[in-house]
């Protein structure tokens, strides 16, 4: 790849390697080589810019976490080599709690959960990012409810006038990357399902998705079929049932050896006005930022459907949102 260490075969193959070499073979120091100084890293809990923070983070978590092992299940990708790439990553993490830290005092508890990562790669460097991790799913693992999750973090941040602000517009950072993705036909087939979903048009998941799908969602929820899809898409619309919907990005890909697939980052902004996965309607304005994979097959000839999805936002960050407007700390 041009502008790339030779040592890599390709862009899937860089996404892959460098998260190894830095994350289980303990090379944070080449954080310095494979990030810009001035990276953007946005994830539903904050924005850090500037590549100190994250190796701060990265220690952070390999101290708490020492075992972590991040497998790559696969990078869709879009971009060339000469203007950059963008990857959208997703990872299944296997850790064991073994230390203090962010989760509290040890457990012991063996995790397990996924990561979606958005980057902008060039000349073997990544200058923007977009990450979100499953959080609903590791806390819950340890024991502990998403929203008590939130309201201890605030407490221990400082309270609601010192603590850390998650990721919205207003303290969104511009980064290098402005891109949007490709044209392919499976991205577009994923934003036109999404969207009318998010239009109110549930009729979309019986048409769409493959009655044997297999689902992913946040809190590590399996869910299976049609019925699957549609409580958690349904669930999360209630709750913010006039939030503006946003495709930011998507990307299509039909790969040799691979099925076809698509990976979209979208927001949800407005108010928490309905009864939905979220409970009893408060009224805040909250901002999910969320990143969307899906595989699509035709397993009857010429019909082809969703088969498997893959979706993550940050329970614990709009429980947060939630819980500094409406003063329950």
């Amino acid at each position: 790849m041009k502008g790339f260490d030779p040592k890599f075969r390709d862009f899937p193959d860089y996404i892959i390697g460098i998260t190894r070499e830095i994350w289980e073979s303990r090379g944070i120091a080449t954080l310095h080589d494979y990030y810009a100084p001035d990276i953007v890293v946005r994830s539903p809990a904050s924005v850090v810019v500037g590549n100190q923070g994250v190796i701060a983070a990265t220690m952070a978590t390999l101290a708490e976490f020492p075992d972590r092992r991040l497998f790559g299940e696969d990078v869709i990708w879009s971009g060339t080599q000469e203007k950059g790439m963008l990857s959208s990553h997703r990872i299944c993490s296997t850790a064991t709690h073994a230390n203090p830290g962010v989760y509290g005092a040890p457990t012991g508890k063996k995790l397990r959960y996924r990561v979606l990562a958005d980057c902008h790669a060039i000349n073997n460097r990544i200058n923007d990012e977009w990450l979100i991790q499953d959080q609903g799913a590791i806390v819950r693992q340890l024991g502990i409810d998403p929203r008590d999750y939130a309201r201890d973090l605030i407490t221990r941040e400082g309270g609601p006038e010192n603590c850390v602000q998650p990721y919205t517009p207003a303290n969104e950072v511009a980064g290098p990357y402005n891109g949007t993705g490709n044209d392919n036909e499976w991205g577009a087939r994923f934003a036109d399902i999404l969207t009318r979903i998010m239009d109110a048009d549930f009729t979309a998941i019986p048409e769409v998705y493959d009655r044997a799908a297999n689902l992913d969602y946040p809190g590590g929820v399996q869910a299976l079929s049609h019925g699957g899809a549609d409580q958690f898409w349904m669930g999360l619309r209630a709750s913010f049932p006039n939030a503006a919907f946003r495709i930011h990005h998507q990307i299509g890909r039909d790969d040799p050896m691979m099925p076809p697939r698509a990976a979209l980052r979208w927001t949800l902004h407005g108010k928490h006005e309905g009864w939905g996965s979220f409970g009893t309607p408060t009224g805040a304005d909250v901002f999910i930022p969320g990143i969307s994979h899906a595989e699509f097959g035709a397993l009857v000839a010429g019909e082809p459907k969703l088969r498997r999805e893959w979706t993550l936002f940050d329970e614990t960050t709009v429980w947060k949102q939630i819980l500094l407007q409406t003063g329950d700390l």
